[in-house]
């Protein structure tokens, strides 16, 4: 699948953006407009969902273009295809999921994922909940 790229993968990454900051969260504002179709709308509508469940949140660009949003660890990733936004959860496969938003990435032993397709509807109370009990995990993770 084919990522979208152009404007902001010209932008070199200094070590601000790779650790996270205001020049970060331009970057990922530059790739919603860069989009600008219903992957943009969808990464806007989840980085909205991200900051109300955790408003403490931080905005990260990592690996040369891919949005990142952390506290305590990385939370999630946001990722863009020709025709799907994947929001990938570091330690997913640590996290209860009882509405069963998990949909891709289930394989593995550390990870899993939501891939969201053009006009698919977003269970938000579901999202936050996972956000949250994501952002509880890292959090707990720390204090051992």
């Amino acid at each position: 699948m084919k990522r979208a790229t152009a404007t902001v993968k010209k932008t070199k990454s200094t070590a601000k953006e790779e650790a996270g900051g205001e020049s970060a969260s331009l970057l990922i504002d530059a790739r919603i407009k860069e989009l600008g179709d219903w992957r943009g709308k969808m990464l806007s509508r989840l980085r909205t969902l991200i900051r109300e469940a955790d408003p403490d949140v931080v905005e990260e660009w990592k690996w040369r273009g891919v949005p990142v949003w952390s506290h305590a660890g990385i939370i999630c990733t946001g990722e863009t295809y020709k025709n799907v936004v994947k929001m990938t959860f570091a330690k997913g496969a640590a996290l209860e999921d009882p509405s069963g938003l998990f949909n891709s990435s289930l394989e593995g032993n550390t990870r899993r994922a939501i891939d969201f397709q053009e006009g698919a509807r977003i269970d938000e109370k579901a999202l936050k909940a996972l956000i949250r009990a994501a952002v509880t995990l890292n959090e707990s993770k720390g204090k051992r």
